[in-house]
């Protein structure tokens, strides 16, 4: 169950952003493609064969890396490199057209927006600063043979700037807009793997992040360690007190969890009242004195309810890696069948996975 969630997990929230930008890149290339070719077809390029001729060779060449990168290799993980390359291609094509039409002045010189969009929603803020840079060289080369003196000129700046702004101001509200759609789908991730009763992990984010430090684990032959955590009593008290107090119950008990793990380790609600902790670089006996001090500290810390005091306690089950199991899964078997045991052998106690003789 962990391998199968974490594997999934880390590889549709990557991709699956990825293939919806290189959708939308996809579709920006096209829609390029298109005004250049309604440019020159109603009458866009110069009446010079060879400047007509190089409009033609630009738009075969753009198209065919459109191909290659779109669809020759479809099959294969999209990366944000790739997408880079494509914005430069994007970037070189509109500079060649416009070289061979009209300069500055042609119509076309709005299509710098597009790779700056481009940029913008999927390369980040440095990335998009970067292309707005290599365009403004683009401008000055279309400018023509400009000396140095005029460049820095007053008049021919405050012209450079004006004819930039669009794209800057293209560019600002384009990576403010993406900046804001990344941290909603961040926000969203962190929500979707956290319980919203305790605040810890939920299955789905322990297994996004236990099975990365277990594949570290079993790569360096280094000890580890899952303890299975089990309130004795929240049937008890959600009887004798209603729901609202065993939902503060078991806040109290992440709490007292946490209080006694180390940052390295990873704690998560399994389900019901039951928890998941997975201990790296901690054998068995390291893992026991864990499971007591959190057994002490559950036991030391009594739930106040309007002047009463509602003692609690859990059973604990501990497996160990390598010699309980292989796999995360069977560890948390084991360390779940240990937990039963505690439970049979009557509660408030830590109990290590022994193998059946």
């Amino acid at each position: 169950m962990f391998r199968a969630s974490a594997t999934s997990g880390a590889v549709s929230i990557e991709q699956e952003e990825l293939r919806g930008i290189a959708r939308t890149v996809a579709e920006i290339h096209w829609l390029l493609l298109i005004l250049v070719l309604l440019y020159v077809i109603f009458g866009g390029a110069r009446e010079d064969a060879e400047q007509n001729a190089a409009v033609w060779m630009g738009i075969f060449l753009y198209a065919a890396l459109v191909m290659i990168f779109r669809y020759a290799n479809f099959y294969r993980r999209e990366t944000r490199w790739k997408i880079a390359i494509e914005t430069l291609g994007m970037m070189a094509f509109v500079t060649w057209v416009l070289w061979s039409t009209d300069g500055l002045a042609s119509p076309l010189l709005n299509a710098y927006l597009l790779p700056v969009i481009t940029a913008a929603l999927t390369l980040g803020k440095v990335i998009t600063l970067v292309g707005v840079a290599l365009i403004a060289a683009c401008y000055l080369f279309l400018g023509g043979g400009a000396e140095l003196r005029e460049i820095l000129s007053l008049p021919f700046i405050g012209s450079l700037i004006a004819q930039l702004a669009p794209v800057v101001l293209v560019a600002y509200i384009t990576t403010m807009f993406s900046a804001d759609i990344r941290y909603g789908l961040a926000r969203a991730k962190v929500l979707s793997e956290t319980d919203d009763l305790t605040g810890l992990l939920n299955v789905r984010g322990f297994a996004l992040a236990a099975n990365r430090l277990f594949a570290q684990a079993a790569r360096h032959g280094r000890a580890t360690s899952v303890l299975m955590i089990d309130s004795d009593n929240l049937k008890n008290v959600n009887d004798s007190h209603g729901h609202a107090t065993g939902n503060l119950l078991l806040r109290q008990l992440a709490e007292c969890i946490q209080a006694e793990l180390r940052f390295t380790d990873i704690a998560a609600r399994y389900g019901g009242d039951e928890f998941i902790v997975l201990l790296p670089d901690t054998p068995g006996k390291g893992a026991m004195e864990v499971a007591e001090r959190i057994r002490s500290r559950v036991s030391d810390s009594p739930l106040e309810l309007g002047g009463q005091r509602l003692v609690s306690s859990v059973s604990i089950g501990i497996a160990c890696y390598p010699e309980d199991g292989a796999t995360l899964d069977a560890l948390a078997a084991h360390a779940d069948g240990a937990l039963y045991s505690a439970k049979q052998d009557g509660r408030n106690r830590s109990v290590k996975f022994r193998a059946a003789a």
